[in-house]
């Protein structure tokens, strides 16, 4: 699969991966050379996860920071070798703080996989 065969079919099933927490099924859309860009850290980039496994790692910690983290209400569109998902987050943090803000992931794609997501969200305080 080329980068241009990438369409919003495929940026859905990777949403519904998402929700159902399925860490084997993202990284089967992941390029074996995949970067995460996580949308908090120390750097301009947030936190950086290079490499499938620590892409996966970064992606778990997702979901221990949040354990019932949601993304809804997305909306896709692919041009060429990049796209975008705009989605709403909703997560309950472990000291039972709520978080939900809307949120965009950039994507980088390459040899019909996601090379880079790099992963945005409104800074809007917990309830």
């Amino acid at each position: 699969m080329s980068s241009n065969s990438i369409n919003i079919a495929f940026l859905n099933d990777f949403s519904g991966a998402w929700n159902r927490h399925d860490i084997d099924a993202l990284m089967r859309f992941m390029h074996d050379d995949c970067a995460f860009h996580a949308v908090a850290g120390p750097d301009v980039m947030g936190r950086s996860f290079i490499g499938r496994d620590a892409v996966r790692a970064g992606f778990q910690l997702a979901w221990e920071t949040f354990p019932d983290a949601r993304w809804l209400d997305a909306d896709h569109f692919v041009a060429g070798a990049r796209g975008v998902t705009e989605s709403t987050f909703h997560g309950t943090r472990a000291d039972g703080k709520r978080v939900e803000a809307r949120m965009v992931d950039v994507f980088t794609f390459r040899d019909g996989k996601i090379l880079v997501k790099n992963a945005f969200r409104k800074d809007r305080p917990a309830a």
